[in-house]
């Protein structure tokens, strides 16, 4: 009798990209101190990409997606799908700022180096406030359909262009679904202090990349408004502020007494809209009344993390 091989297969075989990472921290994560003794370290993510996606105006040949509608148009512009994204930068961000304005929370951009570039007013602001420009990418291009030399030229340039709009070199990276080569390249280009490229913890984890300790900062897509334009997503704003909350109350009393950190991952365009802003705003006063949770820059999480828990107490290189 034979078998395929595939349905019996225990073990991983060498692939490019990353080595699947299954153990992590087990029973027993590591006791991270937030500021301020927080049982939850919460990091907010603007996805700032309006102006760089994919269109026929730049020369793409296609329409973008996350849409709010299930419709397509193929062949030709969609102005429905390009003003829904104008909608994103012309508005939606700003009502996002006064947000977190009012509550006086810093927060991250996952910043397309683009968009930066076609809206400066936003990434003035962004400096003024504070906050952190994580590189999203030079646009917001799915960076498996480059080759390596053109993404390494993506990142390079998305570095130069960050810098030179905000005023700060880019220190994390998230870009739209990596490739195989991806984490090298970051590690390759050098000055980056981590990256957040996956999905698989609540804590920061080190890594070895090209013989190197290289810090993982852990992204979610549970708590993330892409769900209101996606099937089996919220259906209200309602379902957004229900899920965060009990994400955070979860958090807060994980059975084990770990301080952990929580990932909410916005875009101006979806949750800039006057009710999903509304329910975003009243999770940010409900966390902010429990006294035990910290606001963060995803920065400030991966620096208190290296402080704590250098590589040199979890890899060896």
């Amino acid at each position: 009798m034979t078998f395929d091989p595939k349905f019996f297969q225990s073990r991983d075989f060498p692939v490019a990209g990353p080595p699947r990472e299954l153990i992590g921290y087990g029973e027993h994560p590591p006791r991270v101190r937030w500021d301020g003794d927080a049982k939850v370290a919460v990091q907010i993510v603007i996805n700032y990409e309006e102006g760089s996606e994919k269109t026929f105006a730049m020369g793409d040949g296609e329409n973008d997606i996350l849409y709010e509608l299930p419709f397509a148009l193929e062949g030709q512009r969609d102005l429905a799908v390009e003003t829904m994204y104008e909608y994103g930068t012309r508005a939606g961000i700003w009502r996002l700022l006064r947000v977190f304005d009012k509550a006086d929370i810093p927060v991250t951009f996952f910043a397309a180096a683009v968009a930066l570039e076609r809206n400066p007013a936003v990434a003035e602001k962004l400096a003024r406030r504070g906050d952190e420009a994580a590189g999203h990418g030079f646009r917001w291009s799915n960076h498996f359909e480059m080759t390596r030399d053109e993404e390494r030229e993506a990142i390079r340039r998305a570095i130069e262009s960050i810098e030179r709009t905000t005023g700060s070199r880019p220190l994390g990276w998230y870009c739209r679904e990596m490739s195989v080569n991806t984490r090298e390249l970051v590690v390759e280009e050098g000055g980056f202090l981590y990256d957040s490229d996956v999905y698989n913890d609540d804590l920061p984890y080190w890594t070895v990349v090209l013989g190197r300790p290289h810090l993982i900062v852990p992204y979610g897509l549970v708590v993330n408004d892409a769900r209101y334009v996606v099937p089996q997503g919220f259906g209200s704003p309602e379902h957004f502020f229900e899920t965060a909350k009990a994400h955070l109350d979860r958090l807060r009393d994980d059975g084990d007494d770990v301080p952990r950190m929580m990932s909410i991952g916005l875009h101006p365009r979806i949750t800039g809209n006057p009710a999903r802003a509304d329910a975003l705003a009243r999770f940010i006063d409900y966390a902010q009344s429990l006294g035990d949770v910290w606001f963060a820059r995803r920065i400030d999480i991966a620096r208190t993390f290296i402080e704590q828990q250098p590589a040199s107490q979890w890899v060896s290189v």
